[in-house]
């Protein structure tokens, strides 16, 4: 048994009264003895339902089942949790892979399987010390009037890397394969279906409507790019110089 213990996750302190003492283990880069905004807590039916949806998905896609554990999936409902009461305080949970490149933060997002993960390393490899991984799979992002802040989670990808600091996103970059690198920006019309797609959309109604006014807020405060690109040092020239104005 985990009991309760407190997390700060952009800039807000949550009480996770959890059942296994692996979702502490699992959120331990972030633990703090700050007093909590709120509580969240998790139960065998949370469980249950986690198990519930991701065999839907497996079905959907026509994939085998994973048989997960049950304390892997209580941290998807500690996260879906948290990203239902986000969207009050102005945060929304987002898929997608944030590198930090000289504290200005750049949001590659795309459908599973895209390579997403796949750029954020070669930006890493080139660009070495300058480049800090936020986080590789699910960001936190704070909206504001000027744009976005990204934060580093615990929910991070499959190989757990994101840093536990924020950056103010400079750029959100759409990534789509092909053979020739190439990026422009796009309008924010055209970024509005994917960046829906890919943010948390709570269950509750209110969360819900509270989401889509951030959706908004963001698309009017920040700059798009669409990146076609392949898995080469090249396709992070392009990306860098086509968010930077041409500067290398």
């Amino acid at each position: 048994m985990a009991g309760k213990f407190n997390v700060k996750l952009a800039d807000t302190v949550i009480c996770i009264d959890s059942m296994y003492q692996y979702v502490k283990d699992f959120c331990k880069e972030y633990i703090t003895d700050e007093k909590a905004d709120f509580t969240i807590k998790t139960e065998a039916s949370d469980i249950a339902f986690e198990r519930q949806r991701a065999k839907k998905n497996s079905d959907s896609e026509k994939t085998e089942t994973v048989n997960f554990t049950d304390e892997y999936l209580e941290t998807l409902s500690v996260y879906r949790k948290i990203a239902e009461r986000m969207p009050f305080l102005n945060v929304l949970l987002f898929h997608g892979s944030v590198i930090a490149l000289d504290n200005d933060g750049y949001l590659f997002t795309a459908g599973s399987g895209t390579g997403k993960s796949t750029h954020t390393r070669l930006w890493r490899e080139m660009f070495g010390e300058r480049a800090v991984m936020i986080n590789d799979d699910k960001p936190l992002l704070r909206i504001t009037d000027c744009g976005a802040i990204a934060y580093g989670t615990p929910w991070n990808g499959k190989h757990r890397l994101s840093t536990n600091m924020s950056v103010p996103l400079k750029a959100i970059c759409i990534l789509t394969r092909s053979e020739k690198n190439h990026i422009e920006e796009i309008s924010a019309k055209e970024a509005y279906h994917l960046i829906l797609q890919q943010t948390y959309r709570p269950a509750d109604s209110e969360a819900m409507m509270k989401t889509m006014t951030l959706i908004d807020m963001l698309i009017d405060n920040m700059k798009f790019y669409k990146l076609g690109c392949n898995i080469s040092y090249e396709a992070v020239e392009v990306a860098f110089e086509g968010m930077n104005g041409g500067l290398k």
